[in-house]
């Protein structure tokens, strides 16, 4: 369990990275130094923009995908244990879709409440740092999703919603998930100590509540239909509904502010909170209904 977990911070961190940075070299005009500079502070230029995407690419597809797919295939022998589960169906997908664009709602409230806690004097310097890593890592977001072209669009959305997605989902509930139930014996510890590490693995203390709950979400998900590609799926509707609503604001389609902290409207949080959970309890009858019939 614990192997996992460094393997896959290690990929993120320094393997995926370094390989997305050599890939990205030949796509930037200066010297290695100006380019290392450039990524120290990178906001403002436009150069930067594809040259960030491969870097981030090499972290979440190299990083999460690769170097713990060969690390697991290393120690059990074959990839295929990973995704043995029940096949997937039109109405598995479409439920996964309503329950994660459900949750948006319902988890807004969660959001506006984690952004704004005030910490008291003791926690000082951790409120200082965790603001401060905040308001980058929110900078580093809005200037990757600022879509010049389609071009910059089709690559963002590989690396924010499919890559992340299917990296991410393999690390935390493929295999970490299943380590943890095992290591623990309950399923819901497995789940929740998973989703902690998964938010924990941002880096963002004012966003760490509703992204914790973000990761259970998709544990139980995970859980209840024995299929990786579940929780992946989930994960990449997540991401995605959210850089396609960003690229249809800059392009003028409609106004809805997926980045904004602040809550949707209670009756859009009543009704989202009501439906989630609804959805949730007819997908888990669902997939036992699926399981017993096979």
């Amino acid at each position: 369990m614990f192997t996992i977990l460094v393997v896959a911070l290690f990929g993120f961190m320094f393997i995926g990275p370094i390989v997305g940075f050599f890939l990205a070299l030949p796509f930037y005009e200066g010297t290695v130094f100006t380019f290392m500079d450039d990524m120290v502070d990178p906001i403002g230029k436009e150069n930067m923009k594809l040259v960030l995407y491969i870097v981030q690419a090499g972290a979440t597809f190299i990083g999460l995908v690769l170097v713990p797919a060969f690390y697991w295939y290393r120690s059990t022998g074959s990839l295929r244990t990973l995704f043995d589960g029940p096949g997937i169906t039109a109405l598995d997908a479409g439920l996964i879709v309503a329950i994660v664009v459900s949750f948006i709602g319902f988890n807004s409230i969660f959001i506006e409440w984690n952004s704004g806690i005030d910490l008291p004097d003791a926690f000082g310097g951790f409120e200082t740092w965790a603001r401060d890593t905040e308001e980058k890592a929110t900078a580093l977001t809005k200037y990757l999703t600022e879509f010049s072209n389609v071009g910059q669009f089709i690559i963002g959305f590989m690396v924010i919603a499919v890559f992340a997605g299917i990296g991410e989902e393999l690390v935390f509930r493929g295999m970490l998930q299943p380590a943890l139930h095992k290591a623990s014996g309950n399923i819901h510890v497995a789940i929740w100590v998973s989703a902690i590490l998964f938010s924990s693995l941002h880096l963002q203390f004012y966003g760490f509540v509703p992204r914790v709950l973000l990761g259970a979400l998709f544990g139980y998900l995970f859980f209840w239909s024995g299929n990786l590609i579940v929780p992946m799926l989930a994960h990449f509707v997540n991401n995605a509904f959210s850089v396609i609503v960003i690229y249809l604001n800059q392009k003028g389609v409609f106004e809805l502010d997926v980045e904004s902290t602040e809550s949707a409207p209670w009756p859009l949080v009543a009704s989202s909170t009501l439906l989630v959970f609804a959805l949730l309890y007819y997908f888990r009858k669902y997939q036992a209904n699926k399981s017993q019939t096979v």
